[in-house]
């Protein structure tokens, strides 16, 4: 079981992010222990508005100081971003404190014991039980993602197709997550769109392997929206997860105006199917959604041998309360959305209890 989350940073305080970390460390405190996160895994812009290190202190550190596990990230766009007139590389910071070469406590952590990440870079693999996820960096742009083109080289394709064929060849039987900042699919419209180019690399990089994910995970969508791919091809159903409101401001799916006629848009209705099946094509539904101003949150991964289940957590809803607003869960063999197998946590073996004693008298 681990944490996701993406767009955590925020310039407007801490607010907005100590009640997504708050309600995170909430879920340390289970009855259960394979209840508990073995980790957090930020999905990009971790620090606002430029990734430099002077502002990792304030939506970082202090934001992460009470959560008791291990945080990994992938870079977003604005975790890459220099200000003008700041003579700093690109991702000087950002690799500082989650590429370190050893655990250490960087400058940066202000004080606080929390050390830097060991990530080998801005784009890995991270294996954990029952499950492999796939990292990789969307650089820079506001939009759209990107992670090939003649600039800046092919790297990114060349360990697809590597981290795939690997899959493929140890026959691994877990969980496969692809993860970036920005999303392949978004009911968002223009502003934080499909990342067109970038979804059809790693569609590429996935036919060719014959591997496909279990679930896409990415933020820079400043909301929740749940999509499911439908792949023509077989019938299998993907995932695609946005979580881009971890603490950043809160964005509603549309424009609330129509820019045309000075209109109001009405709301987005879910579910709905924004790209239907025809010929090669997918079909991609937009299942749920949570784009409510001042609605924050992070999603809670649950992995087995058997099932992928992503839950969304709202902040809003308290430390008091571990149902989530929403939930998606995957069979691993017939990579097919279905029900999830839900843990037992002694409950039943109390009902069984009262049973005997009522039938007793």
């Amino acid at each position: 079981m681990f944490h996701a989350g993406g767009d955590c940073g925020s310039t407007y305080g801490p607010k907005t992010q100590n009640e997504v970390t708050d309600k995170m460390a909430s879920d340390f405190n289970e009855a259960v222990a394979k209840e508990i996160p073995q980790f957090c895994l930020l999905l990009g812009d971790i620090v606002y508005s430029f990734g430099e290190a002077q502002y990792y202190y304030d939506q970082f550190y202090e934001p992460y100081r009470n959560y008791p596990a291990p945080v990994l990230a992938v870079a977003g766009n604005h975790d890459g971003m220099v200000a003008p007139d700041v003579h700093t590389a690109s991702l000087a910071a950002f690799l500082r404190n989650f590429c370190a070469e050893t655990f250490m406590v960087t400058p940066d952590a202000g004080g606080l014991s929390r050390t830097a990440q060991i990530q080998p870079g801005v784009f890995f693999t991270f294996d954990a039980p029952f499950v492999r996820i796939l990292a990789i960096y969307s650089n820079t742009l506001e939009d759209p993602g990107v992670i090939a083109d003649p600039k800046i080289g092919d790297s990114q394709l060349q360990y697809l197709d590597a981290a795939l064929k690997r899959v493929k060849t140890e026959g691994f039987t877990g969980a496969l997550i692809i993860a970036d900042h920005h999303p392949p699919y978004t009911a968002s419209g223009p502003r934080h769109g499909w990342s067109v180019d970038m979804l059809s690399q790693i569609d590429a990089a996935c036919t060719k392997a014959g591997v496909w994910p279990h679930g896409f995970l990415s933020g820079h969508a400043h909301n929740y929206q749940r999509l499911t791919r439908t792949r023509t091809a077989d019938g299998t159903q993907i995932p695609y997860i946005v979580c881009g409101n971890s603490g950043h401001n809160a964005q509603p799916l549309t424009p609330q105006t129509n820019p045309r006629s000075n209109t109001p848009e009405p709301p987005v209705r879910a579910p709905q199917v924004i790209r239907k099946a025809q010929g090669n094509d997918d079909q991609i539904t937009l299942e749920n959604y949570d784009a409510a101003p001042g609605h924050f949150g992070y999603l809670r991964v649950i992995v087995n041998a058997t099932q992928l289940r992503i839950e969304y957590h709202p902040a809003g809803d308290g430390t008091g309360v571990k149902a989530p607003d929403d939930a998606v869960t995957v069979d691993l063999a017939t990579r097919k959305l279905t029900h999830f197998n839900a843990n037992d946590h002694g409950w039943s073996a109390q009902a069984r209890a009262v049973q005997a004693l009522r039938a007793k008298g």
